[in-house]
């Protein structure tokens, strides 16, 4: 537990504000915002944002829209087909069974359509508050450069880092990893001469 309190120091020191790249401006636009982020970047999907949610303002709105409407308003942020089909039918779900609220639990969020582990964690951390642990590609990749976990499987690292990261932490340090990913510890090539956690990362204590 020293080791990833210290971690947990050294990082929010360096990247003070662990905020979700994401634009959004209630629930349900961080919802699908996060389900287009999908093999995508968030720039990207921060450019196409605005309009959609302008088009729908609400899961009805979506719920109610042509799959080919929102295919056309999504295009840029690829696999498009699915990500319509499966807004639509998220949406149509929050209106049927949730009434028109985003619900706030696992259990409902992943039984909505397109909807999986990293998406409804991303959105229990950040839109309710809860502690959230969310496994994307620089989580999976830095906590194992760092000996976190042995696992690759999005689900058993966060079951790994469930049971060592304070609950209360859990949500910015997951945050924080994506920020250190994208500055610092890069794909490939991590300039760990720079890495303010190097002493305590297996592989750049090695370097």
């Amino acid at each position: 537990m020293k080791k990833i309190n210290k971690i947990i120091k050294l990082l929010e020191k360096e990247y003070p504000d662990a905020l979700c790249s994401l634009n959004y401006k209630d629930t349900l636009q961080l919802l699908i915002a996060t389900q287009l982020s999908a093999q995508c970047t968030d720039a990207r999907v921060n450019m196409v944002t605005p309009e959609l949610f302008k088009k729908y303002p609400d899961a009805k709105a979506f719920a109610n829209a042509k799959t080919e409407d929102v295919e056309e308003a999504i295009k840029s942020t690829g696999f498009y087909h699915n990500k319509a089909k499966n807004i639509i039918a998220c949406c149509k779900k929050i209106c049927e069974e949730h009434n028109g609220k985003v619900p706030d639990t696992m259990e409902e969020l992943t039984a909505l359509p397109g909807v999986g582990r990293k998406t409804a964690n991303l959105v229990l951390g950040d839109a309710f508050g809860k502690p959230a642990v969310v496994v994307d590609t620089h989580c999976i990749r830095i906590t194992n450069l760092i000996g976190l976990t042995n696992n690759k499987e999005p689900e058993k690292i966060e079951k790994d880092l469930r049971e060592i990261l304070p609950p209360d932490k859990s949500n910015d340090f997951c945050h924080r990893m994506v920020l250190h990913g994208r500055a610092v510890c890069v794909a490939r090539r991590p300039k760990c001469d720079k890495c303010v956690i190097k002493e305590l990362c297996d592989y750049g204590s090695k370097q």
